[in-house]
């Protein structure tokens, strides 16, 4: 369950109960107040008393909705951190103490980087003070202790840290890329053998010319395309596989998205001429430089140009565009063929998802359905965002946008 529902229905509880003690409180004084008013000096003393009496019992209903709903924050598998505008706790329910490994009760009072101990998790509570919503992954007891992820968000006169123990998934994750990693490398050799093998076959078959018959030849070249496929599938299970567990991406270099846009659709002139389809590059005059990881993002580029040439028709163009949008540099490819379904559209991104196979032509048909998949992984990990617009019949425009590189001198 997401631990902010959980925390919303805490505190809507807490508005509930608080509602209606003050709702209790106002009649009190609301009757006493006539009393006073309207009544003869000497029943002052009873209506003070009554007013006396109906506070005691608000206050007392008052702190037995406070004991319960401690006692439900205390029944959540997520802690809850109860902070003020100066980063102090007021309160934590007994899941947090123990991710944090502190006694019951010693959290209250004390700040939240005596809590933690860490830098980011104060910039996160104070972020999320401040209104926005950070997510941050945190080690407190050490590489070997718990993987917690601290989410911050505003609330009121203060604000939450719910802390969400994922180890567990942390330790699922790296074992599923260790799999991948080492199936990726046990299938590599073989593959590549036969691939090779294929090659060589297409070759001796062309050589021999009249004297191998065309059906033998149609078979060796349907072998090396789907042995290009098995390998196309390994080398990117292998990518996306690194990418997701982090490190892949160094946002180290000032990059010309233009020119990567112009060398990466040269990889593919090729492929686009045996297509029928024509390839060009269009850009404003002056883009400003992104930082970010040049191979990936040409690989990124290069996904999207090719995908866009494979299904466009015969005689059909694929538009690169780059340019300038506000504060981020969007690059765009467009092609004018068969389009994707509106129900699709939200789902191309998926891991191992595919359009209709029968919408592809001819050779090109197939894929792993794990190229758009890495694209938008190497996108997010550049601070951008990545989408898609299309119509069935008249074709697709794939874009992502990334933020201009700050100044340095600025």
């Amino acid at each position: 369950m997401d631990p902010w529902f959980v925390v919303s229905i805490v505190l809507a509880v807490a508005l509930v109960i608080f509602g209606i003690v003050a709702i209790r409180r106002g009649r009190a004084l609301d009757r006493t107040g006539s009393a006073l008013g309207g009544s003869p000096s000497a029943e002052t003393p009873v209506a003070a008393a009554r007013l006396r009496t109906r506070l005691a019992e608000a206050d007392q209903a008052l702190a037995t909705e406070r004991t319960d709903a401690a006692a439900l924050r205390d029944l959540l598998d997520a802690g809850i951190l109860a902070i003020d505008d100066r980063l102090t706790i007021r309160e934590a329910n007994t899941r947090a103490h123990t991710l944090l490994d502190r006694q019951p009760g010693t959290l209250v009072g004390h700040s939240v980087m005596e809590a933690f101990l860490d830098r980011d998790v104060e910039a996160a509570a104070r972020t999320g003070l401040g209104g926005g919503t950070p997510v941050v992954e945190v080690h407190p007891a050490g590489a070997d202790g718990p993987t917690l992820l601290v989410r911050a968000r505003r609330a009121g006169s203060g604000g939450w840290l719910v802390l969400e123990d994922v180890s567990e998934l942390r330790r699922l994750q790296r074992i599923r890329a260790e799999f991948i990693d080492n199936l990726s490398h046990e299938l590599r050799t073989p593959l590549t053998t036969i691939s090779l093998l294929a090659e060589t076959l297409s070759r001796e078959a062309e050589a021999a010319g009249p004297g191998v018959p065309a059906k033998m030849r149609d078979r060796i070249g349907k072998i090396e395309v789907e042995t290009g496929h098995l390998v196309q599938m390994v080398n990117e299970l292998l990518d996306l596989s690194r990418i997701e567990s982090g490190g892949t991406i160094r946002l180290v270099e000032d990059i010309d998205m233009r020119q990567l846009a112009v060398e990466a659709t040269e990889r593919l002139h090729l492929f686009a001429d045996r297509q029928g389809v024509d390839l060009r590059v269009e850009s404003g005059p002056a883009v400003p430089p992104i930082r970010g990881d040049a191979a990936r993002l040409g690989q990124v580029v290069v996904n999207l140009v090719h995908n866009a040439v494979k299904f466009s028709p015969d005689g059909g163009d694929v538009v690169v565009r780059v340019r300038v949008v506000g504060g981020d540099v969007v690059t765009s490819v467009e092609d004018h063929g068969v389009g994707i379904p509106r129900g699709a559209q939200d789902r191309v991104f998926e891991r191992f998802y595919k359009v209709d196979r029968a919408r592809q032509r001819g050779e090109t048909a197939g894929g792993t359905g794990l190229g758009l998949s890495i694209a938008r992984h190497v996108i997010e990990q550049h601070g951008g965002r990545i989408w898609v617009t299309s119509t069935e019949g008249v074709g697709s425009t794939f874009s992502f946008a990334l933020p201009i590189a700050a100044d340095p001198e600025g």
